[in-house]
């Protein structure tokens, strides 16, 4: 049959380059598919010889989506290269920063990236399918994830100083206490805020019973699940204790400290892909499959410590009678992990201390190693780092939630496209899925690998001899 192109728009739904490969047997059955990210990653070579001072800065500019994510488990690296307990009040003002990142960020995913899908049907018109469809027939949703979106950068803008690549957190703690004048319309916004997330909750409770289909096949599959908690199984995503667990729930291994991490998790690379896969060390590959972000640190905490939240938890924690495994399901997990960023805000803008100058520690490298760990929006970021002497860096290892992510989301780009295509020829809805699998990890792929160029997305149908049947190309 002869070649076709397929604009899949906007491309900027999977933020980074990537390809996805399906390949066919002799029946025109699918055999295989690949998720391939074609940007190289350079990141650890790029700061060698710099001082380790300035990683989180260097660090910040990884990614413009969530450069705040990267500044924090940089900085947190530095306290232990530092060997200094940074202020309580420093440590608070670093947990508002980044739970103002989840909150933009997950509202990115949810309203910009994916509630086209949800909210236009899979199988509408591609030329509408984005956010200025939604916002033609949806306006009001449109509007909330604008204000959601909006109110998280303002936070990060009002304690950080500018909303993107900010320099505000630093070893030790940060360079700037927290005025009044910058708390006190961030409180003053907030009600309107939560409101927007909990109706958004009660419309995609609702929502999600139209696609039974696709949470069915939506990389649902058993895997283990990995995360940050804090104290006493906490939802927690500044600090903590690894813990992973099982498709069953049972739990596989807790209290595991973060400077721990390398005897628990390793990567491995495929010729198929830049994107490096992590796999659970004790189990191998691909027995060790796990996942990271906001589904799985709802699967594996024993508790959240906000009202509105911890109802809503209780209520996702009754999808399935273990940890919920459909991938779709990430989508319902950021919404209540935006309700619970903005209750958590509120708690800790209204701490007595919270406008306590004393921010930050001061000391010289006295450690030659140092590991930091955080929870970015979508998954648990680790940044590593040895210094010499002098205090330059000399080695450098960051493992990234969507390499974590990766072998599942491979598996899921499978699962799909088995379920939705057969035969020799697609149609946009079938590559659409395929598409919007990927999308319920919310991929950072800037920041796990890099390039320059432009982004792409590029969808090959293969014969079983490796004939291309049929492409989707985005201009």
């Amino acid at each position: 049959m002869p070649r076709q192109t397929i604009v899949i728009d906007p491309v900027t739904r999977i933020e980074g380059h990537s390809k996805i490969s399906i390949h066919l047997d002799e029946e025109g059955n699918v055999e295989e598919a690949y998720f391939h990210v074609t940007q190289f990653r350079g990141f650890e070579k790029f700061c060698e010889g710099r001082p380790f001072s300035e990683m989180p800065s260097l660090m910040a500019r990884i990614c413009g989506i969530c450069p705040v994510s990267h500044l924090i488990a940089s900085a947190k690296a530095c306290d232990a290269i530092l060997a200094v307990r940074i202020p309580p009040n420093a440590a608070r003002l670093r947990r508002v920063l980044n739970l103002a990142q989840i909150l933009q960020s997950h509202a990115l995913s949810f309203f910009y990236l994916s509630s086209p899908d949800l909210l236009l049907g899979m199988d509408s018109d591609p030329a509408r399918r984005n956010i200025f469809g939604v916002m033609e027939s949806h306006a009001a949703v449109a509007r909330d994830g604008i204000r959601l979106r909006q109110f998280g950068q303002q936070i990060i803008e009002r304690l950080a100083g500018k909303r993107i690549h900010p320099s505000w957190v630093v070893p030790g703690g940060v360079n700037e206490p927290l005025t009044a004048a910058h708390r006190d319309p961030i409180l003053q916004e907030l009600p309107e805020a939560v409101e927007i997330a909990r109706r958004t909750l009660d419309w995609f409770k609702v929502e999600m019973e139209k696609f039974r289909e696709e949470i069915r096949s939506f990389a649902n599959f058993p895997t283990m699940f990995m995360g940050l908690v804090g104290a006493d199984g906490t939802l927690d995503h500044y600090d903590g204790k690894l813990r992973f667990v099982n498709a069953a729930g049972q739990v596989v291994a807790d209290g595991i400290e973060p400077t721990d991490y390398a005897a628990h998790i390793a990567e491995m690379a495929h010729p198929w892909t830049y994107l490096k896969t992590s796999f659970y060390k004790p189990l191998g590959y691909p027995e060790g499959i796990y996942r990271v972000g906001p589904l799985a640190r709802l699967n594996i905490c024993d508790t959240v410590d906000t009202p509105l939240a911890a109802q809503e938890w209780a209520e996702f924690r009754e999808l399935d009678r273990g940890p919920a495994l459909s991938s779709f399901y990430f989508h319902y997990a950021r919404l209540i992990e935006l309700l619970y960023a903005l209750e958590k805000i509120e708690q800790l803008l209204n701490a007595p201390d919270i406008l306590d100058t004393h921010v930050r520690a001061h000391a010289s490298a006295n450690n030659s190693e140092g590991v930091g760990v955080s929870e970015a929006p979508r998954g648990t970021l680790i940044h590593h780092y040895k210094v010499d002497r002098d205090g330059l860096i000399t080695w450098a290892n960051l493992i990234i939630a969507t390499g974590h992510n990766n072998a599942a989301m491979n598996r899921g780009v499978l699962q799909v496209a088995r379920h939705f295509i057969h035969g020799n020829k697609l149609n946009e809805g079938m590559l659409n899925r395929v598409e919007a699998v990927i999308r319920t990890f919310d991929p950072c792929l800037s920041c796990s690998t890099h390039a320059d160029g432009r982004l792409a997305l590029e969808v090959e149908l293969l014969s079983h001899d490796g004939e291309v049947l049929d492409r989707c190309l985005t201009p």
